[in-house]
């Protein structure tokens, strides 16, 4: 049984571990702190929701490492009246953070059993602006398309064509690329009148980003 003082603790390690590795934004920040991490994740990890690293979920996937949470929100640069596409639910954390920071958030998950569970979590925690959906995420979600910001959770060789399309001049993706699960490096795709800007911001290892819908489900 933990006491208040005890979770204020925890709490401030938390923010220094995510100032310590380059989360600045104060945005990004606050919305962190407010959302739970514990609530997203399985079971006997509890005890290391608030450690920095990736954790093992359901159907073969894992939760991002708090930091990188961090990272990849910060460089998308949400703006409070965002519509935000998420390719890979997984628990529903990542969303969380994003609810926190913008208009609506829309997540896409291939594995039924991740979606129904992230959508129970995002209810327990009271977020109401996130619709979780199951799909392919690799073709995104034309029917609410155009977007303002698309993260994507999971690594491709290059960044997908129909996300290209479905982001709004001005907008901004952040996605892991790389041919393995070994090499990979998240970048920045911001969209111009006349085309992509690519900017490459670090060493990341990201589960596939996976063609299809998963057989048995």
């Amino acid at each position: 049984m933990t006491t208040d003082d005890d979770d204020a603790t925890r709490k401030m390690q938390f923010l220094f571990q995510l100032r310590s590795r380059g989360v600045t934004d104060a945005r990004v920040l606050k919305a962190m702190e407010k959302v739970d991490r514990g609530l997203f994740v399985e079971g006997h990890f509890g005890p290391h929701a608030y450690d920095d690293m990736p954790l093992p979920i359901a159907c073969g996937q894992t939760i991002s490492q708090p930091s990188v949470v961090g990272l990849m929100s910060q460089a998308l640069a949400p703006e409070p009246r965002d519509k935000v596409l998420e390719i890979g639910t997984g628990t529903g954390y990542q969303a969380a953070v994003l609810a926190q920071l913008t208009r609506r958030v829309y997540t896409i998950d291939r594995h039924r059993r991740l979606a129904r569970e992230a959508e129970r979590r995002l209810a327990e925690a009271q977020i109401s602006n996130v619709t979780v959906l199951t799909g392919d995420g690799c073709f995104g979600l034309p029917e609410q398309a155009p977007f303002d910001r698309i993260l994507v959770t999971a690594a491709a060789e290059d960044p997908p064509g129909p996300l290209l399309q479905q982001l709004k001049v001005g907008g901004i993706m952040v996605l892991p690329v790389g041919q393995s699960d070994m090499v990979q490096s998240l970048i920045k795709v911001t969209r111009h009148e006349t085309g992509y800007d690519y900017d490459e911001l670090l060493p990341v290892r990201f589960v596939p980003l996976v063609e299809g819908m998963p057989k048995g489900e």
